[in-house]
């Protein structure tokens, strides 16, 4: 239970969007210091996309089994991979309820070495916190799960002095009547299209949903003032004429 001590001058922050695809930004992404992916996105078959380094994997509690179905590939310990883990505090109990945690103590003695920690509930709730300062809105009264490329992005700005994101859009990509049509998910090339995925999340009232695109409004804001670098679409956030301020967000 020991709190992360990590820090990298470049990280490569690779989304699982279907615009990796074809991209060839393999040898990029594994040409940079620290190579942060998301939940169970593989590099098996996908390595001259999106690398085959991994050096921080950020996992939702809904992937935790997938991410044991192909423990094989994934918590391959021997790149010295750091986990982190997030979730609900109900799935992150300690008095043997917490599914999270269970499975993260099973995975400790199978793996002696693995590398894994949890964001603590203090932390999560700073992550709401956050969300409600640069939104507006709070999370639960709007009806939102924070999003792992929320929690993800917001570690790479603690750990990383600068970040090159690799797949995510703008936010109003998706408004644009002729934006190309690609999966949510690279490794699942049949699945959903992202467009209509964001869309529907973004605009969905009845239950939780991600925002999708108010995070990345946010995102796009941040990138006016921290060292944030978006490729594969390549775009810049248009400046604003107003300052903004010097200080990472406080978590």
């Amino acid at each position: 239970h020991k709190p992360l001590k990590m820090h990298c001058r470049d990280c490569a922050l690779v989304t699982s969007s279907g615009h990796l695809l074809h991209s060839r930004q393999g040898s990029q992404i594994d040409q940079t210091e620290c190579v942060i992916r998301m939940n169970d996105a593989p590099t098996r078959g996908y390595g001259r996309d999106v690398g085959n380094r991994t050096s921080l994997r950020v996992i939702a509690h809904s992937s935790i089994q997938r991410i044991l179905r192909n423990r094989h590939d994934l918590l391959n310990v021997s790149q010295g991979t750091v986990f982190i883990f997030w979730g609900p505090s109900s799935y992150m109990r300690r008095d043997g309820k917490g599914q999270v945690y269970n499975n993260l103590h099973l995975l400790s003695q199978v793996l002696p070495r693995l590398k894994a920690f949890m964001i603590t509930r203090h932390k999560m709730l700073q992550f709401d916190e956050l969300f409600k300062q640069e939104t507006g809105k709070d999370r639960k009264i709007s009806n939102t799960w924070l999003s792992t490329g929320w929690f993800t992005m917001t570690i790479a700005l603690e750990l990383c002095d600068r970040i090159n994101v690799y797949g995510m859009v703008p936010p109003d990509f998706c408004r644009d009547p002729n934006h190309p049509s690609v999966p949510y998910h690279y490794y699942e090339p049949f699945g959903p299209d992202e467009c209509t995925m964001y869309l529907s999340h973004e605009r969905g009232r009845k239950g939780s949903h991600h925002r999708f695109i108010t995070e990345k409004r946010v995102f796009k804001n941040w990138a006016r003032t921290f060292n944030i670098h978006f490729f594969q679409p390549d775009w810049k956030p248009e400046s604003l004429a107003i300052n903004h301020p010097e200080n990472k967000p406080a978590f």
